[in-house]
Formats: C-alpha cells, sequence, structure tokens
C-alpha cells in the first residue's frame, strides 16, 4: 500500500506544475540546439561574435535566447532554408553523377521498348528517335519516359 500513500502526498497540482516544468525544459534544450546550429550555420558571423553569442546564450539562458531571437531570429528561417536548399543541390548532384550519363544508344533501346510494349506509337517512337540523334553530345537527351508518362495521363 505504499503507492496509494504516495500518491496522496503528490497532489494532482503538483503533478501538472512538474509536467509543466518538463515541457519547459525540453523547450529550452530545443532552443539550444536550434540556436547553436543556426549560430555555426551562420556565414555572416565571425569567429569572435559566434564565440560572443555562444558565451551568452550558454551563460545567461533565457536572456541569451531571447537576445538571440531578438537580434538574429528574423533570418533563421533563411538561413536554414538556404542550408536545406544547398544539401538539396548537392544530393542531387551526387545522384546525377552517379547514376552517370546515358548514351543514346540506351535511349534508343528505351523507346524500342516502349514502342515494343506498345506505351508509344511507331509515329512517336520515330519522332523521339530523331530527337535523340539530333541532339548533339553536350545537351541532354530528352527522357523517353515523359512520352510514357504524357501518353499514359
Amino acid at each position: 500500500m505504499p503507492l496509494a500513500v504516495t500518491s496522496y502526498s503528490y497532489p494532482l497540482l503538483a503533478v501538472f506544475w512538474t509536467i509543466l516544468e518538463l515541457f519547459a525544459f525540453v523547450v529550452w534544450i530545443w532552443l539550444l540546439f536550434w540556436i547553436f546550429s543556426d549560430i555555426f550555420r551562420s556565414s555572416d558571423l565571425s569567429g569572435a561574435m559566434k564565440t560572443l553569442w555562444v558565451v551568452v546564450v550558454l551563460f545567461l539562458p533565457v536572456f541569451g535566447i531571447l537576445a538571440y531571437l531578438i537580434a538574429r531570429g528574423g533570418k533563421m528561417h533563411e538561413r536554414a532554408a538556404r542550408a536545406a536548399q544547398q544539401q538539396d543541390e548537392a544530393t542531387r548532384a551526387y545522384i546525377r553523377e552517379a547514376a552517370g550519363p546515358q548514351s543514346s544508344a540506351d535511349q534508343l533501346a528505351k523507346l524500342a521498348d516502349l514502342r515494343d510494349r506498345g506505351v508509344i506509337s511507331a509515329a512517336e517512337f520515330e519522332r523521339e528517335k530523331a530527337k535523340v540523334l539530333a541532339a548533339a553530345p553536350d545537351r541532354p537527351v530528352p527522357d523517353p519516359r515523359a512520352a510514357e508518362r504524357s501518353s499514359t495521363t
């Protein structure tokens, strides 16, 4: 019966207060990570200013977080969006590099397969074949799957 005694010695309001304190602590930790990542992501801050912001945010937590959000919070989203865009571009460049260039023979084989399966007509095949053969090596070759997508819709 010690559990029943413990539950009566810790009233419901104290439970709610503890939950609120825990929530505030988690939000504070999340803000710290968010602000630190923004500080180190910022290319417009010098090393000394980054150090100063880290010291202020660490040793004067509430004041430091509020000061950072007031002083630099407006552009935090822009820096995060720019970093996400750079990451996306790097990922896409890697995928393009890993996939390798498609040769004209590969494109023609795909077109022939689409024609043989009945996805594109013979006239569409000839038109796309002419595009592939006319494409210069420095220009991208049209994707035969685009014809497949346009004919299925």
